[in-house]
């Protein structure tokens, strides 16, 4: 039925009222004669509207008489009558067979890359890398390697686990799915130690298995050893074990800002313009003219590129630039205040940094005058369990 519809459209249709006692049957008749008729509209009990294609039309007028029903015409669409209409204009049907060509050829090239990440992780310059590797806007679908592509940007990622490329109209579609970042695992049967991963104070030893190094209050470097992995006993001597234990350390994570007692704050005033521009593949025409009527503004560029279809996507697109209005302020601080400033800022940051706020346990503020600013240094000092394998090389 849809099929038929869409046929319909291509060969020409008419909007047509029926007016009677029995539409139910005509209604009825229709499809048993497996005539289609769509977009139906009650309007009264005794009046339908409906489309219908123009070579069902001599059977409906049959049927409508056998049911004793009026039909009249009142509209027509579809091509064959846009072709009546505009039979005379020459010019109309030359750009409109030009129109067709070019969207018959462009069909051939890729006009979009969309790369698609599993979750929404994004990857760097991954764009730039698929580019360099072969998949590039403009060129020829059937010149497009997929599996030489994926094979060159496997081999130069390590960051990705599966990747594949589908091209569906003018639309290249990669799909990757990001590799996880496992530490190395050092096999229970492995002999090893247990080395320090950070700088921090020792608060806590438990050496499960193998020989402690270091001790409650010690101070221990990236590197430096914790857990010896091997075990002393007076029969037995020495034997190599893989080194296990809980380590837990008083370690500080520091953050830093500058701030300056004589500072430009920057704000929106609501004031926003609007400029237009169309680019066809690498060709940009602007449709305004002159430079912003702002003289501080921010600038947000979107494209958005046309397509007929989901997946066919054409050389053209409309770039659309947005100009936000910004008003600036000069700020002045007096050294207290900047201070606590840039105390707030830090801890801002801090704050998503260290997902456990329990294990904070104290917090250091340090500041230095700089004349015409003032540096800020905050630091937390947070409990944290230390330590990771390494293996024993004999």
């Amino acid at each position: 039925m849809i099929i038929r519809i869409l046929f319909s459209y291509v060969m020409g249709y008419l909007g047509v009222t029926i007016e009677g006692y029995y539409i139910e049957r005509f209604i009825n008749m229709c499809r048993n004669r497996k005539i289609a008729i769509w977009h139906l509209k009650r309007k009264k009990d005794v009046q339908l509207d409906f489309r219908v294609g123009i070579h069902d039309f001599k059977e409906i007028c049959k049927i409508a008489k056998k049911t004793k029903c009026k039909l009249r015409i009142k509209s027509k669409k579809g091509v064959p009558f846009l072709l009546h209409r505009y039979k005379k204009r020459k010019m109309f049907f030359f750009l409109l067979m030009i129109i067709i060509f070019l969207i018959l050829l462009s069909s051939n090239f890729v006009w979009n890359v969309d790369i698609r990440e599993e979750n929404g992780e994004i990857l760097e310059n991954i764009a730039k890398d698929v580019e360099e590797a072969g998949l590039r806007i403009g060129d020829w679908k059937t010149k497009v390697d997929t599996k030489e592509i994926i094979n060159k940007i496997r081999l130069q990622r390590k960051d990705i686990a599966w990747m594949g490329i589908e091209l569906k109209g003018t639309n290249a579609i990669v799909k990757i799915v990001k590799a996880d970042e496992k530490p190395e695992i050092v096999d229970d049967e492995e002999y090893c130690s247990i080395i320090s991963d950070k700088v921090g104070v020792i608060t806590k030893m438990n050496a499960q298995t193998g020989t402690a190094n270091v001790k409650v209050g010690d101070t221990v470097n990236v590197g430096e050893t914790l857990i010896n992995g091997w075990m002393e006993g007076k029969y037995t001597g020495i034997r190599y074990v893989h080194a296990k234990g809980e380590i837990e350390a008083k370690v500080w994570h520091t953050k830093y800002k500058n701030i300056p007692y004589h500072a430009t704050e920057r704000s929106e005033t609501g004031n926003v313009e609007s400029q237009y521009a169309i680019k066809f593949n690498n060709f940009k025409i602007n449709l305004h003219k002159g430079v912003s009527k702002f003289e501080i503004y921010d600038t947000i560029e979107t494209e958005n590129k046309m397509k007929l279809f989901s997946d066919f996507y054409l050389p053209i697109s409309i770039i659309k630039t947005t100009n936000k209005q910004i008003e600036e302020r000069q700020k002045t601080y007096e050294k207290e205040e900047a201070k606590n400033v840039g105390v707030e800022q830090l801890q801002e940051e801090l704050d998503k940094e260290i997902e456990d706020k329990e294990s904070i346990v104290g917090q250091n503020i340090n500041t230095y005058d700089k004349g015409d600013s003032i540096d800020v240094y905050v630091t937390y000092e947070v409990l944290e369990n230390i330590g990771t394998n390494e293996k024993i090389v004999f």
